[in-house]
């Protein structure tokens, strides 16, 4: 019977399929929200990367949808972790235990990755990129730190700090924007010069705080995650060996 359920699926599936295929023109699938967005973002909006228009724009709270999403999963993990690292000793910074060239690639990767994920995150309305991808960059930059040095620990208040700064920037100039007659999250304060830096209005804020929001809760993820570190084999391992020579011995 399972295998006959499977076929049965299978083949409906495959019918499905072949009934949505035979209804689009291959080649050329309809895109009435797509071309609309294409004629009439960059003198809506005002940038350059017409990606950022959706995201940011045309789509701005379903994107606030997706930061509160991003931020309860890493809220509620870094619990997790925090919990579970609490029940274990820290252990203290010792430089030893990584090599030379794991600290000083880390030093010298640090400031590179903060420089090329602030100028994705700067450059979102303009180029490829913008908050969500840049702060992981910025996440991974402050990751190296406890990669190189282990029990080397960070700021989670200033983590939570900028996050919370952040989150509540981005709500706040989609009120301001209300304030001015105008949608949620709808770019003011002017165009500019199409392709520059200072353009799209509101657009480029708006993908800074994402870009701090996001980086700030996955460096609070990454270092709770460093900070659990791996068990002690050796205490492990003594611990199974007593609990087998109390069983021969009972």
């Amino acid at each position: 019977m399972r295998n006959y359920s499977a076929l049965l699926f299978a083949s409906g599936l495959a019918f499905l399929l072949m009934v949505i295929a035979w209804q689009f023109t291959i080649g050329g699938a309809p895109m009435l929200i797509g071309n609309a967005i294409l004629q009439q973002a960059a003198d809506e909006l005002g940038a350059a990367n017409l990606v950022t228009s959706v995201v940011l724009g045309y789509r701005g709270i379903d994107t606030l949808g997706e930061i509160a999403i991003l931020f309860t999963a890493a809220t509620a993990t870094s619990l997790v972790l925090s919990s579970i690292s609490g029940q274990r000793s820290r252990p203290a910074p010792n430089t030893a235990q990584s090599g030379t060239i794991l600290i000083s690639s880390s030093r010298l990767l640090f400031p590179l990755l903060l420089t090329l994920g602030l100028y994705i995150v700067l450059h979102g309305h303009l180029t490829p990129g913008g908050g969500f991808q840049g702060g992981v960059i910025l996440a991974a930059a402050f990751f190296l730190p406890l990669l190189a040095v282990p029990g080397h620990g960070v700021n989670h208040s200033g983590l939570a700090l900028v996050e919370g700064f952040s989150g509540a920037a981005f709500i706040l100039i989609g009120i301001i924007a209300l304030f001015q007659g105008n949608a949620f999250l709808q770019p003011f304060m002017g165009h500019g010069a199409m392709g520059s830096l200072f353009s799209a209005g509101t657009l480029p804020l708006l993908y800074i705080a994402v870009g701090l929001k996001v980086g700030a809760e996955l460096s609070g993820l990454l270092a709770n995650l460093a900070e659990i570190g791996p068990a002690h084999p050796v205490a492990e391992i003594s611990v199974e060996t007593q609990s087998v020579k109390g069983s021969a011995h009972q």
